[in-house]
């Protein structure tokens, strides 16, 4: 069994005492708490729907991103809760992937992937594999925290319209959807060299593939194009249409059964101000946001296990 979490360097993950946000206040599996790519400034937020605040925001700021940097994290595009939802995983359009580390607001690794990026995941040994849509790429980074930017290795893998990349615990597999593919890789464990092998291509519907997130609830995946969502089943291969609004729907995000399933659908462009439920109701509106995606700052167990944080599994 592989155990998670290199970095290439003992990161100390526990929470520092008197920060902003902190694992007390935002509970492992409560779908109370929701982490924002939020672009009218630039930011990652985490919003408290109960209360209707801002809890925790993250913006590029000197001195841990240089000056010739900070426009690689123009437009945040993804934001996912990772390692025990102590971190963040974000992506930005202006080409940047970064690890954040909530509790003291540490950007612990950031590198360059380019090419409009759009989505990233963690991998089972700490590397990081980006999503690239204008590029039609996916970046993999060997992820090490002494190297500067500039400096990390990272190798390109050619997928059309690339939007983004889901780890699968289960079946050991990255899956990524591009326009009208989905698509499955053997991810090689090298720490070094990291690199993915093509296991298998199913044809989609429709074109456009953008979002691709696990389903809270039924070991399932959210897949979402330009005119329809739907849930594919990779035990099955099987892809049905989920019960939501259908029509450019940019990232979807489900929690536990009392919980709604909530949405991002443009109102300008390719953002909004607002998050709506599966039906479209409002939840919550801040006029003058730009939001890109919504998720709920809840475990992803399709990807991760809680004791993924423990160890470095690549020295």
């Amino acid at each position: 069994m592989r155990i998670f979490f290199p970095l290439l360097l003992s990161l100390h993950l526990l929470l520092t005492t008197g920060a902003t946000a902190s694992a007390e206040k935002m509970p492992g599996d409560t779908a109370r708490y929701i982490v924002m790519a939020e672009q009218s400034q630039q930011r990652v937020i985490i919003f408290d729907i109960v209360t209707s605040q801002t809890v925790w925001e993250w913006k590029p700021a000197s001195p841990a991103v240089p000056a010739e940097h900070i426009a690689w994290f123009s437009n945040p595009s993804d934001v996912k809760p990772v390692l025990n939802n102590q971190y963040i995983l974000m992506t930005a359009s202006g080409g940047a992937v970064a690890l954040l580390r909530i509790a003291d607001k540490k950007l612990v690794f950031y590198a360059y992937a380019g090419g409009n990026t759009h989505s990233a995941e963690l991998l089972p040994d700490g590397n990081i594999v980006s999503a690239s849509s204008t590029g039609n790429y996916l970046t993999l980074f060997k992820v090490d925290t002494l190297a500067a930017p500039a400096d990390v290795y990272k190798k390109r893998i050619p997928i059309a319209f690339g939007h983004n990349v889901v780890w699968d615990r289960k079946r050991q597999l990255l899956w990524s959807a591009g326009m009208n593919t989905l698509k499955s890789f053997r991810y090689n464990f090298n720490c070094s060299a990291p690199d993915l092998e093509l296991v298998d291509s199913v044809m989609l519907p429709g074109t456009q593939a953008h979002d691709l997130f696990p389903d809270y609830n039924s070991g399932r995946l959210w897949l979402t194009n330009s005119s329809h969502v739907y849930l594919f089943d990779p035990a099955t291969g099987s892809l049905s249409p989920a019960a939501t609004l259908q029509e450019d729907i940019k990232s979807v995000s489900s929690g536990p059964a009392a919980s709604p399933t909530i949405l991002i659908r443009p109102k300008e462009k390719w953002w909004t101000d607002e998050i709506t439920d599966a039906k479209g109701k409002r939840l919550y509106r801040q006029p003058g946001w730009k939001i890109y995606k919504a998720r709920w700052l809840l475990m992803n167990h399709f990807s991760y296990t809680p004791g993924d944080i423990i160890k470095s599994g690549c020295r």
